[in-house]
């Protein structure tokens, strides 16, 4: 007799080798548990190599999902159920599987070869000994099974092979109670011109379902109901592609034409692609041959009139950094976006950090300030990069936007903006005198410090560029050190003074006063937002204020930070943006740093609150 068990909250981690398709098998679950209004958070996890050792620790691809009839904000600390396609994928990931959750393995992953790829002592298999007792196992041959479905088709063994997949896909869509079809339509869209690999892989999908749904083992299927979310229309959406779109919103509120100088960059490249797909909205992409010739491209472009983009990580941004300093000197709009990843050099290309935050600060020669705005969620993007066109057309200043890997890759639901509820990004170019010209003056400033915007080609309206300094008013090249000094200080405080034109920072959750504010930036978001709701139905008085503006700082942001007797900054680096508030604030800040590719989770901020609050944290506390 089956039975159904309605579940509050599931956490799964598909796991494998870079080519057993892991990452096509979690996108494929989270579109359809998207489509059933079920809440989600995902987190993509895979090597850097495009084909990496197969059977061996580093060469595990990982996707883990989240999925709740609650809201949620965070892909989960730990998984209540674990896909493992070989015994690697199993030894990685076994640390991060609840006591009691259920391994779904495929036992042909597990012989002689993988046991020893994957470093087991030889005669130890995992499955066949006491060691996984504290968990729920299935074992099921995968790869004979997906061969005997497919049978029938005249395929090599490898090709019938690379439909393991979807076998899994379909055990779980049966596991869980789902659908097919949204994915029948997916592999119709994508192979419908190659109709043994489109029919192969919809048996392999349908044997999968079949067989749970055949085998008496199985008696309980689950349920996860729909989330309460506000009314409209959703889908679930990847940081880069709400970024994307969040760039071609700007580009039609402002009605400047979207220009995309890139270098291909992980994780940044998506960026690249997902615009190069939307010609129809006037957007042009570049690819350029390196870094330097991305970003002056996109300064051309900005001179002359169009919305200057480019995109990359942070190797990338360190090559940028001269361009940038140019983009200071003249004072023209300028969107860097910087998709950060684990560093220094290539360090970590497929890993998420927040390590390029004093990069974007202070990563230029000379004294060269430039706004920096964060996203925080992969839907954030979105309303973020359309804030941070907004403040550089109007500001006339290059913005540096930052993402991470976290944030790019992973998912969500996002509720469809209307057009017609996006701010208006007003864009006003130069082309007459004011009453008090006799001419064109190119640095003559407006009540924010702001310079004209004069498209080449406008008649009367010719000025230099150029990064030698400029004199203050006329433009005109000036190596006076009074002048120097004071075109610093106007360019410095034309930045500073942004702070007026954007919202005072706001509490995300918790008192106005109380024991622990905890300040956070970009992609800590969830796991901060997520524990301090676990810590204040604990009864502790704890806050958590989210920062979008980081350079400059929201104007209320000091008078905060008095109302907390303690504050905790929790960062993916080292600690940066901890000194930039010690600074400013003199404040006697915490941080707590996690530096291993991996985003911070939720159970570990709760331990530090706990330990702060009771006086037991050291004065740098850092995961062990």
């Amino acid at each position: 007799m089956r039975s159904e068990k309605v579940l509050q909250n599931v956490v799964i981690k598909f796991a494998g080798d870079s080519g057993d398709g892991m990452q096509l098998t979690g996108s494929q679950f989270t579109n359809n548990t998207a489509m059933l209004g079920i809440d989600l958070a995902t987190f993509p996890d895979f090597p850097a190599e495009i084909r990496a050792p197969i059977g061996t620790l580093p060469g595990v691809s990982g996707f883990q999902l989240h999925f709740s009839s609650d809201r949620i904000f965070t892909p989960g600390d730990d998984c209540d159920v674990l896909v493992a396609m070989n015994a690697a994928a199993l030894k990685v990931n076994l640390k991060n599987l609840k006591k009691g959750g259920r391994i779904i393995a495929n036992s042909d992953g597990f012989d002689a070869k993988n046991l020893r790829l994957a470093n087991y002592p030889d005669g130890v298999n995992p499955l066949e000994n006491e060691s996984l007792i504290d968990h729920e196992v299935i074992k099921i041959d995968v790869t004979k099974l997906t061969r005997e479905a497919l049978k029938e088709y005249e395929m090599g063994t490898k090709e019938k092979d690379r439909a393991k997949n979807m076998f899994v896909l379909g055990f779980l869509y049966w596991m869980y109670n789902r659908s097919m079809e949204n994915t029948i339509s997916f592999l119709t869209e994508k192979f419908g011109k190659k109709d043994t690999i489109l029919q192969s892989n919809i048996k392999a999908l349908q044997a999968g379902y079949n067989y749970a749904d055949t085998t008496e083992t199985f008696s309980v299927r689950y349920k996860v109901d729909k989330a309460k979310m506000g009314a409209g229309s959703y889908r679930s959406i990847m940081g880069n592609q709400a970024l994307s779109y969040g760039l071609i919103a700007a580009s039609k509120k402002s009605g400047l034409q979207l220009f995309l100088g890139s270098y291909p960059i992980t994780p940044a490249s998506d960026i690249l692609h997902e615009l190069s797909k939307h010609k129809d909205f006037g957007i042009k992409t570049f690819q350029a041959e390196d870094e330097i010739a991305a970003i002056t491209s996109s300064i051309g472009a900005s001179y002359g009139g169009l919305l200057g983009i480019t995109t990359t990580s942070g190797p990338g941004m360190a090559l940028k950094a001269e361009a940038m300093g140019l983009a200071v000197m003249l004072e023209i709009p300028l969107i860097i976006i910087n998709v950060q990843r684990g560093g220094p050099s290539t360090g970590l290309p497929t890993k998420t950090e927040q390590s390029d935050l004093l990069q974007a600060y202070y990563g230029r020669n000379g004294e060269c300030p430039m706004p920096v705005i964060a996203a925080s969620t992969p839907s954030d993007c979105f309303s973020a990069i359309y804030e941070a066109v907004r403040i550089s057309v109007q500001h006339m200043t290059p913005v540096i936007f930052l993402s991470d890997g976290f944030i790019a890759n992973g998912a969500e639901p996002w509720k469809f903006p209307q057009s017609k509820d996006l701010p208006p990004i007003e864009v006003s170019f130069k082309t007459q005198l004011s009453e008090n010209e006799e001419k064109f003056q190119p640095y003559l400033r407006d009540e924010k410090l702001v310079r004209p915007w004069a498209v080449p080609g406008t008649a009367g309206f010719e000025h230099r560029v150029g990064g030698l300094e400029k004199q203050d008013v006329t433009g005109n090249i000036s190596y006076d050190p009074d002048n120097h000094q004071l075109m610093v200080k106007i360019r410095e405080e034309k930045v500073e003074r942004i702070a007026q034109y954007v919202p005072e920072q706001k509490l995300d959750n918790g008192p106005e006063r109380g024991e622990v504010l905890i300040i956070g930036w970009g992609s800590t978001y969830g796991a901060i937002k997520s524990a301090v709701k676990e810590l204040l139905l604990e009864g502790y008085q704890v806050a958590h204020a989210h920062l979008r503006y980081v350079r400059p700082l929201p104007r209320n942001l000091g008078d905060m930070i008095k109302n907390y007797d303690r504050v905790l900054i929790p960062e993916i680096n080292n600690g940066q943006l901890i000194k930039i508030i010690r600074d400013k604030y003199l404040v006697d800040a915490k941080g707590y740093n996690k530096i291993m590719g991996v985003p911070i989770t939720k159970g570990e901020l709760i331990e530090v609150v706990r330990k702060m609050v009771q006086k037991q944290l050291p004065a740098e506390y850092e995961l062990k």
